[in-house]
């Protein structure tokens, strides 16, 4: 059975007919590309680079099977000879890139493949798709964290995510940005995200009332008694809450917390916490759920809601106010000559480069500088080689050493910039050398 996540059939039709081309003209020579990010939207100041360890995977298991090299002999649309030669394909090229978890900005390559022009053509469409949705979600999941610092904060989007694979990087995106956990199973089983999960409204109406369906689910998860309480009153559920929360004590179960998914969150809140500290529920907390993002939160938040957890699910997997990075993977040099596009609107900075980032006296993210790579500038270098050979450089990062590097990075930020009001748009300053070099190239054409 084909395993999708590493075929090289997932990729655009014009990467193959592109390759036969190559592999005619005898073009196999060292080609650079490098992935950015053209521009942001205007409601985002920065991005975290999420998803090297996805692409890091697929570089180093790909290859085609005699299955799909049958099946694109079957096309009709590539020679004899080309489709032998794919036969032998591996990925020995470099890979440079930006750490995951690192803030990142306009025009600043994440990453850069060094490798023969066949080999770094190939690979463009799915490392695009890895690269792109992670940065994307983990850039916006990152906004909740910042707008809810302390909060438990909860991936629930599985169920609205574009597809399987989004859904599942999704809560790795999300918990890589500072989540606390999801609620997608498999993502515990394939990442160890810590999962979270209440009840939904169907459980409560299986049951001829609702203290039977509280009761019942409390018996079959002692050690979560998490209570959904608006499927109908949501302040007269509150106060069935209280009693059984007594009755379940003399068994030595305790309500961990109840969940409101729909209506006035702050005020139902504000209400139902009163109606639990009067109860002697103090220690029972407040999960909201329903239509949530980094706005929502700071709304809540800024009208005092008394709400210790928020489960974040269509918004967030979709980043729905910004559902796309207009990203691309360009070639930069190849056969040790610098390349640069020249189309109106998408314009390129030639050559092989570096990001040198440098800090305030308090150590925040000050300003940063692009040039060429050969051209050191004052910072710290942002990119790094982390694969040689075709074969990783390093031993993998566990998920959460790439978490918590990420919010050390989100406590480096200016306040202006990890504002959702502000509009500071972050210093990226362009060489002098990096500039000269374009305006040789554009003078020689």
């Amino acid at each position: 059975m084909m395993n999708v996540e590493s075929s090289l059939l997932l990729t655009d039709l014009y990467q193959l007919t592109m390759l036969q081309g190559y592999f005619e003209r005898g073009l196999t020579g060292i080609a650079a590309f490098e992935f950015f990010v053209r521009k942001l939207h205007p409601n985002r100041g920065f991005l975290i680079m999420a998803g090297l360890e996805q692409v890091l995977d697929f570089l180093e298991q790909s290859k085609f099977t005699s299955e799909e090299l049958d099946w694109l002999r079957s096309t009709g649309r590539f020679t004899k000879d080309f489709i032998d030669w794919l036969a032998d394909w591996h990925f020995e090229g470099e890979v440079q890139a930006m750490r995951e978890g690192t803030i990142c900005f306009p025009n600043e390559p994440l990453l850069r493949v060094v490798a023969s022009l066949p080999q770094a053509q190939l690979i463009e469409t799915r490392l695009i798709n890895l690269l792109h949705f992670q940065t994307l979600i983990a850039s916006k999941a990152a906004r909740s964290v910042l707008m809810a610092p302390g909060k438990l904060l909860v991936d629930f989007g599985l169920r609205r995510a574009h597809g399987a694979e989004a859904g599942l990087l999704a809560a790795r995106a999300t918990y890589l940005a500072g989540f606390s956990g999801t609620s997608t199973v498999l993502a515990n089983k394939r990442f160890g995200i810590p999962l979270y999960g209440t009840m939904a409204h169907s459980f409560v109406q299986a049951h001829d009332t609702e203290i039977e369906a509280f009761r019942v689910f409390a018996h079959a998860q002692p050690d979560n008694v998490v209570l959904l309480v608006d499927t109908y009153d949501t302040e007269a559920a509150a106060h069935q809450v209280v009693a059984l929360g007594h009755e379940l004590s003399k068994e030595g179960i305790a309500v961990k917390g109840i969940r409101l998914d729909s209506g006035d969150l702050a005020g139902l809140a504000k209400r139902v916490r009163s109606i639990l500290d009067e109860g002697g529920l103090n220690s029972t907390t407040i999960f909201a759920s329903g239509d949530l993002d980094e706005y929502r939160l700071l709304e809540l938040l800024a009208q005092g809601a008394p709400i210790d957890g928020f489960g974040i699910g269509t918004r967030l997997d979709t980043s729905a106010d910004a559902p796309y990075l207009d990203c691309a993977y360009k070639l930069q040099e190849y056969d040790e000559r610098p390349r640069r596009k020249r189309s109106t609107g998408k314009v390129t900075w030639p050559g092989r480069k570096q990001v040198w980032r440098q800090y305030d006296d308090e150590g925040r993210l000050a300003d940063d500088i692009l040039s060429l790579a050969k051209d050191s500038q004052n910072g710290e270098p942002l990119l790094v080689t982390v694969m040689s050979g075709g074969s990783r450089l390093e031993s993998r990062l566990s998920l959460e050493e790439v978490r918590q590097y990420a919010l050390y990075n989100l406590g480096r930020l200016p306040a202006r910039l990890a504002s959702l009001t502000e509009g500071y748009v972050y210093p990226v300053a362009i060489a002098p050398a990096l500039h000269e070099l374009a305006a040789t190239m554009d003078a020689q054409e």
